[in-house]
């Protein structure tokens, strides 16, 4: 392996690069996760089977969030009655990514179906500019993230989009596509060029995806296409719990209840499921909490 060969994979890391044919109205995204991998992988341990499909969805995370022009958080959400419970990855406008997963008893590799059982894959985008909220659901009927995702896209009448997903123990990666108007100068009608770039596209090995720096990549893959590939963004894991957020969840369960809680066990923990922070608070840091407030009277409001 070469030193140059070295450079472009460590430029690659942890990083979200975007690429455009100039020929023809189709773009691409390229994400690579590394130490943001890790940091999820740090704060919980997951079985392989559960630990894989995090991986694929925080990877799928990044690479929508990235299609959007939008100041939020872009969340990618299952649930199903299988011994997979419950899977949120959390992609933000900033592009620093967070996720989490609960499971039930031994998780057998596998579909995505036979995992979560009868479940559902909702995708969500919340603004932090006019407090709107999006929400697209579709069932779990595909065997991988990137299947489930494929009907999404289908069923919302949006830009064809087809996704590559793979992760292993170090690394989590993925690839988009998505065809556009045509609307940009450069770009000519061409009928063709959509399926013959998602037929180069399905030719993509895990390994090359995993292993191979971008611009070696999409060399491979498109050496006929005339490719452009932007400079990178960093991608980073950050948590987006705080003692005032989980403040205010204390004053949405009440004054009562609060002291219930201390009463039983001395104080009360807040454990953040994404990050497997704690948060404690004994009887002098919850008085404060409700100070100016009615006796047995709390407010509702998360603030």
């Amino acid at each position: 392996m070469t030193e140059q060969f070295q450079d472009r994979l460590k430029r690659d890391r942890d990083s979200l690069h975007r690429f455009l044919f100039e020929n023809f109205s189709v773009r691409g995204k390229l994400v690579r996760l590394d130490s943001a991998w890790q940091a999820v992988l740090e704060r919980h341990p997951y079985p392989p089977p559960v630990r894989d499909a995090l991986g694929e969805a925080l990877a799928a995370s990044a690479l929508l969030a990235s299609t959007l022009k939008f100041e939020g958080v872009l969340t990618l959400q299952l649930r199903g009655e299988g011994p997979l419970k419950l899977l949120v990855a959390q992609c933000t406008s900033h592009m620093t990514l967070r996720g989490m997963a609960t499971w039930s008893g031994d998780v057998a590799q596998g579909a995505l179906s036979s995992m979560t059982g009868d479940g559902q894959l909702a995708v969500s985008i919340e603004s932090e500019s006019d407090q709107q909220r999006y929400q697209g659901i579709v069932p779990l009927e595909g065997d991988t993230i990137a299947d489930c995702l494929q009907i999404y896209f289908e069923n919302s009448e949006q830009l064809p989009t087809r996704l590559w997903l793979t992760v292993d123990e170090r690394a989590s990666a993925g690839m988009l596509l998505q065809r556009l108007p045509e609307e940009r100068k450069s770009s000519v009608a061409d009928e063709d060029a959509w399926p013959r770039v998602v037929t180069l596209a399905d030719t993509l090995t895990d390994e090359e995806l995993l292993k191979l720096s971008n611009q070696e990549l999409l060399k491979r893959l498109f050496h006929e296409e005339d490719v452009r590939l932007f400079e990178p963004t960093p991608v980073s894991f950050r948590c987006g719990c705080s003692k005032q957020r989980v403040e205010s969840l204390l004053r949405t369960l009440g004054q009562q209840e609060v002291r219930d809680i201390i009463a039983q066990h001395g104080a009360v923990e807040v454990r953040c499921e994404f990050c497997n922070r704690s948060y404690q608070f004994d009887k002098v840091d919850t008085a404060g909490l409700f100070a100016g407030d009615e006796p047995g009277l709390a407010s509702k409001t998360v603030h």
